[in-house]
Parts: C-alpha cells; structure tokens; sequence
C-alpha cells in the first residue's frame, strides 16, 4: 500500500516582508493591494494542487498552458477542470494564483503526486502592487470644471503615493458639467449647436453623443443657464427655456433613441413654456395674441395650441432631476429657487401665482395635472414642462449619471475613492451626487475621502455616511476668495494633504 503523498507547504511570508523582499517599501497606512504568487514547475512533473483561501483568479501567462485552483479546489488546466481530489496535472509550465488582501503565502500549497521525476518548485514572491485610486469629483462652481478638478486630485494623489495608479472619473449631478463628464467617461462626441440664451440672445451651446451611439445628453445650463447672464440681467420673470428646447431638438434630430436631460442650474421660472414653444407649441392670451416669453406673462395664459415636434417622438427621454420640490407653493419652484435668479418676495408671489395659471391651462388642454409631482418644481418649473410636453420621466440624477459611467465597474480593485464638491454641508449628505459616490464606494469597502472648497453647516453628516477625511482648500475668508480664483493649485495640494491625513490615521 502506497504512502499518501507527502505535503509541501510554501513557506509563510508576510505582506509586508513579501513587499520588503522586492524592495518595495510598505507604507503605513496604505491600503494592502491584492498579490500574486507564481509557482514554476518542470514541464515533465506530475502534480497536484489546492489552494486554501477564497477568491483565486484564473490568469494565463503569455502563450504558456497555465493550470490554476479556485476557491471550490477544482484544478482548471487549459479550459478542463479536473477535480483536485483525484485528477493529474501533467506538463504544467507555469500556474499563477491571485490572491486577496486577505491571503498569506502559508495559504498555499503545492501536493507532489510522485516522486519519479523532479518537481523542481520555485516560489517567486511578487512585487507590491500599485494601489488603485478612483477620483469621483464634482465641479467647484464658479472656479473649475469636474475634468479639471479630477486632473488636480490625481497631481496631488501622486504627490502623496507616487506608485499610485489613478482613475479619473469627473462627474455631474445633471447642472453644469454634466454633458462633459458623461461624455469623457462613456467615450462619446462633443457637438454644438446654435441655440438662443435665456433673453433669446443666440449662443453655440454643447451637447453630446455617448458611447454606445444611440444616447444623447443636453443640460439646460447651456442654454438657459444662470451664468450666461450677468447680474444685472438675471429677472426671472422674462428669462425663458426656448434654447433648451433648441438643444433638446438639435439631440433628437441626430437620431437618438434616448435623451438624458440635466436640469439643474436655471436661469428660468417659465415652467418649461419657451422650451415647448421650440416644440411648436404657441401660448395665447384670451385675445388669441402669442404671449411674451418669460414666467411673468403666464398670469395671462388662456390656452395653448400645437402639438409636439414629430422628431421628438421616438426618443425616450429621461430628465436627470435631483431635487423633488413642486411646481407650486412654498416649497415650489418660484418660493425656492426665484431669489437666486433675482426675485424679491414681492415677484415670488407674482410668479408663483402665473405658474398655477400655467398649471390649469396645461391640465385642460395638455391632459397632464403637473402641480404636486415631486420635482415638477425643479429648474423653475422645467420639470412640469418637460412632463406635460415630452411625457418624460423625472429620474435621480446622481443615479443616472453613476449608472451611464459604469461607477461601480470603476470600483473593482480600488484601494481608495476621492470624492469632492465645491462646498460640503448636510445637503451633500442627503440625495446628491457626492452621497451616491459614497455609498457606492462603501458597499463596496472602499473608503472614501473628499476634499471641498468650503465645509457649511452639518458636514459632519458626510462622516456618518462613510466619508473618513474631508479635506477644505481654505479655512478663513481670505483664503477662499483666493482659492475661488486660483483653485487648480489648492485643489491639488488639499487631495494629497488628504490622501497622508488618512494613511496617518491608518498606520
């Protein structure tokens, strides 16, 4: 009766000497990357193998047969898997075993089936891999755009941890920047088209093409935006959404099958009307006279004629809307958002009360009741428009924008998320885009820290939703308006301040 074979344990090494031993130095508080242990045996051995952890991945090693063990124990050879209980593995050159963060070299085990021919194992400890960083920002409003606060992090990430590899993933909640950032991440087209301004001035204004060709996004901002005025242009009771139309025309004659809409950053409170107007709609007064463009003249509204633009019925359209106030009343579009567009109290009730005229007319010659559907309110009222005239749907923003870039794909494998915004306070923490990169990154357990612009009142709440470090460009007064106009060189310096903060806390 045969001896049962004897065992061969690869000796025990710890990560931390596995990386000393390739002069890779580890560094406290860094997270621990996932490493790879070859074994080489002679091409005329006979073995047989098992690995006792979880998590092994098949990986082939240029045109060599490559045999590996997964976390069941079955031995996969070429494309046949044989079970490690009973099955030879002949002539293997080479099996590579790839480990998790977890997995000790002591964890593998190589069985020698006989002794007739040398077996000949060399282990060879591998060098530390580079740790993986995703850098998920917002833009900094008014100082710099999401895919230039990403390149800024990424200088101060390597600053910090020079071996690191970085992914940069700028992003938009649906307002400015949005069609950039899906754009970059999807690996679409920038197009332009000529529209007109929210006081009808014409402007070439951005729109996009994604990556699988056949989704078109358009913000609102571009046309219709608040920074597209100066201050003393800004009266909402004249500005109006025509050029949001043009765009959203402009998307659906390249053929689209779907429209996302980002509609955040409005300069408008017309309840989407000049959009609709772009449509072919006309809006008449009791005398059958087109009213003027603008939230004002709706008091008037009588009726509305036309129908939709036939280019506009075969996409599906989907708005990206993060804010689920009504059309209507304190909590609607003209209470909340009228002042930052230049309205006194005094023109908040003037336009509050033309929107609810806007909305019986709607209810009686669209067929749609847009009063109380949340988010009816956002963009000053283009949500309600975008409902009754496109029958769109309302969507989260931050939901639609993470879904289209593949963020969670973007996670697998990363030791660290670095998220940021303009300014952190406890709206971050509570349906913005900033939460959903959190959460995501956390489900995941991937910890994520953030640098900010400024911090406002309950920031705190970002570190109950998983946020470790939040890391502000500039503490006093002084320091932020100079930040404000040079941001790109503190943006950098706070990202690697942030990024040493937590391998601190973390060694």
């Amino acid at each position: 009766m045969s001896s049962p074979p004897a065992r061969r344990s690869v000796p025990s090494t710890s990560r931390a000497s596995a990386a000393t031993a390739h002069g890779v130095a580890s560094r406290p508080g860094a997270p621990a990357p996932a490493l790879t242990a070859r074994v080489i045996c002679s091409p005329r051995s006979c073995a047989r193998a098992t690995a006792i952890h979880s998590g092994v991945r098949k990986t082939e090693l240029g045109a060599r047969r490559f045999a590996i063990a997964d976390h069941s124990g079955a031995i996969w050879v070429g494309t046949r898997a044989v079970q490690a209980a009973s099955g030879l593995v002949e002539s293997v050159t080479s099996f590579e075993f790839r480990c998790t963060e977890r997995t000790t070299f002591s964890d593998l085990h190589i069985i020698p089936r006989r002794s007739r021919s040398s077996l000949g194992i060399v282990l060879t400890v591998p060098e530390r891999a580079a740790p993986r960083v995703v850098i998920a920002p917002q833009s900094f409003k008014g100082s710099a755009d999401a895919v230039a606060v990403a390149a800024a992090i990424a200088r101060g990430v390597h600053r910090a941890w020079p071996d690191a590899e970085t992914v940069e993933l700028p992003l938009a909640d649906g307002g400015e920047g949005t069609v950039r950032a899906l754009v970059r991440a999807t690996g679409g087209e920038l197009r332009r088209a000529r529209v007109r301004d929210p006081l009808l001035r014409e402007l070439d204004a951005e729109w996009g093409i994604l990556g699988d060709r056949t989704t078109a996004v358009v913000e609102m901002a571009a046309a219709s935006g608040l920074p597209l005025l100066k201050e003393s242009e800004r009266d909402a009771r004249i500005t109006s959404t025509r050029g949001t139309g043009e765009l959203i025309l402009a998307a659906a004659a390249s053929g689209a099958h779907r429209i996302v809409i980002g509609i955040g950053g409005s300069a408008t409170n017309d309840g989407g009307a000049g959009m609709a107007r772009a449509f072919g709609y006309r809006f008449l007064d009791r005398n059958g006279d087109d009213l003027p463009e603008g939230g004002a003249a709706l008091a008037r509204l009588w009726r509305i004629d036309g129908q939709t633009d036939p280019r506009l019925v075969r996409p599906a359209i989907d708005a990206a809307c993060d804010v689920t106030n009504p059309l209507l009343g304190p909590e609607g579009a003209s209470a909340v958002f009228g002042p930052q567009k230049g309205a006194t109290p005094e023109i908040v009730r003037e336009l509050d009360a033309a929107l609810m005229r806007y909305a019986d007319v709607v209810e009686r010659f669209v067929g749609r009741n847009v009063r109380d559907v949340p988010g009816a309110g956002a963009a000053g009222g283009l949500g309600a428009g975008l409902l009754a005239f496109l029958d769109a749907r309302l969507v989260s923003g931050a939901k639609l924008v993470l879904d289209a870039v593949g963020f969670e794909r973007k996670l697998v494998g990363a030791s660290l998320v670095i998220t940021g915004e303009g300014r952190i306070d406890r709206q971050s923490a509570y349906g913005k885009l900033t939460q959903a990169v959190t959460l995501a990154a956390r489900a995941r357990g991937v910890p994520v820290v953030a640098v900010a612009g400024s911090l406002g009142e309950g920031h705190e709440a970002m570190r109950d939703i998983g946020v470790e470090h939040i890391e502000m460009l500039a503490a006093s007064p002084a320091e932020r308006e100079a930040a404000i106009r040079d941001p790109l060189p503190r943006i950098e310096a706070a990202a690697e301040r942030a990024v040493r903060a937590r391998a601190k806390a973390n060694g």
